[in-house]
């Protein structure tokens, strides 16, 4: 951790667990590689061939649905939230996925692929937060969309 930036370089699977309530085969964050609490984070998701949306999502032609980029987005953005305020205690810290605007998908995500999911908080209101959110791979944006979630309580 670098104390005046308040970043930290990488949280492993160990810790996502911690923080979010998603388990195989809905956890779509493989690690975390950068963040800054409270502003943006970084984390990936190695697509491999063996998921199961893959058996029935053209099986000829294996194409990562895009509700499960915009979900994955969605997890990076709740554990950014998640990194600010402590592990996961009970359900009624659960952060739900209520509103997706602006979404578009440029390219295909296919196995092999390895997804970078970039979020950064836009607003925080009461018991909501606000993320811009974009996925990339190789370094091109294949999906953006603005994210707002809520708490339960």
């Amino acid at each position: 951790m670098t104390e005046e930036n308040n970043t930290l370089d990488t949280v492993e699977v160990e810790r996502i667990l911690k923080l979010l309530p998603h388990r195989y085969p809905f956890l779509l964050v493989d690690r975390v590689i950068d963040y800054k609490l409270g502003e943006h984070l970084t984390a990936i998701k190695n697509v491999t061939f063996n998921e199961p949306h893959f058996n029935g999502h053209f099986p000829n032609h294996p194409v990562m649905p895009g509700v499960l980029i915009i979900e994955a987005m969605a997890q990076a953005s709740g554990i950014l939230s998640r990194l600010a305020i402590g592990d996961l205690q009970n359900e009624s810290d659960i952060f739900y996925l209520v509103k997706v605007d602006k979404a578009k998908f440029t390219k295909t995500v296919i196995p092999g692929d390895q997804l970078h999911l970039c979020v950064s908080i836009k607003r925080t209101m009461r018991n909501m937060v606000q993320y811009v959110c974009q996925a990339k791979v190789d370094g091109k944006v294949v999906a953006k969309a603005e994210l707002l979630c809520a708490s339960k309580s």
